[in-house]
């Protein structure tokens, strides 16, 4: 692991948090006075405004640019960009994805980005989910207008974009909001899937199998 030199640095990651009664995910991928922009379950991101019940029983009481209260299964939860909680119903029905290392003991995984296919190497050595330039055109990411910096690599400092993918899927795992780089280094060919994405997982190495498990 450790291949490649980290790529990029973190950004923020999206707030998630679970209904207890229904398992219910909620991303927020926004915050304003009196407003929050959530993403419920794997659907589209929805503005709710103060007092506004979703139909899945979400409840936003109050909002600011800084937390937002919400009513979930009768209880209040505050809770700030980067804070996540969830309920026991849902963490007894998260994914789980157990990779084989390859014959040089490399963990490469068949993925996909945005629901596009994308060969993945695990690499914990990555800050971040990191893209070549081509496969992100590919991808149809317009990562040109992300934010750019430079980033030093194996092969010297590199030009990256760093960008937000709306989703990245392992096997039955989906993560939204995943933060992710786009660089055009050459040599560099592969997607690697960096801690952006691997942090929200419980990592388990055994033997010549890994086994990742969504924590949120």
């Amino acid at each position: 692991m450790g291949i490649l030199h980290s790529l990029g640095h973190s950004i923020s990651a999206a707030l998630l948090l679970a209904t207890p009664a229904f398992a219910t995910e909620v991303n927020v991928i926004g915050l304003f006075p009196g407003k929050a922009v959530v993403v419920i379950g794997k659907g589209m991101p929805r503005t709710l405004s103060a007092g506004q019940r979703t139909p899945e029983g979400v409840l936003l009481v109050s909002a600011d640019s800084r937390s937002a209260t919400f009513e979930i299964d009768g209880k209040r939860q505050v809770l700030e960009l980067g804070q996540h909680a969830e309920s026991a119903a849902l963490t007894g029905a998260l994914s789980t994805v157990t990779l084989a290392a390859d014959a040089s003991g490399h963990f490469v995984a068949e993925g996909r980005v945005n629901g596009a296919h994308v060969r993945f190497l695990v690499d914990t050595g990555a800050t971040l989910v990191t893209l070549p330039a081509a496969e992100a055109r590919r991808l149809g990411i317009d990562f040109k207008s992300g934010q750019p910096a430079v980033s030093q690599t194996a092969n010297g400092r590199v030009l990256v974009y760093r960008v937000r993918l709306d989703s990245v899927t392992l096997g039955p795992m989906t993560l939204l909001a995943v933060d992710a780089v786009v660089h055009d280094s050459p040599g560099l060919d592969i997607a690697l899937l960096g801690m952006s994405f691997l942090n929200r997982t419980e990592i388990r190495r055994e033997g010549a199998n890994l086994t990742l498990t969504k924590r949120y």
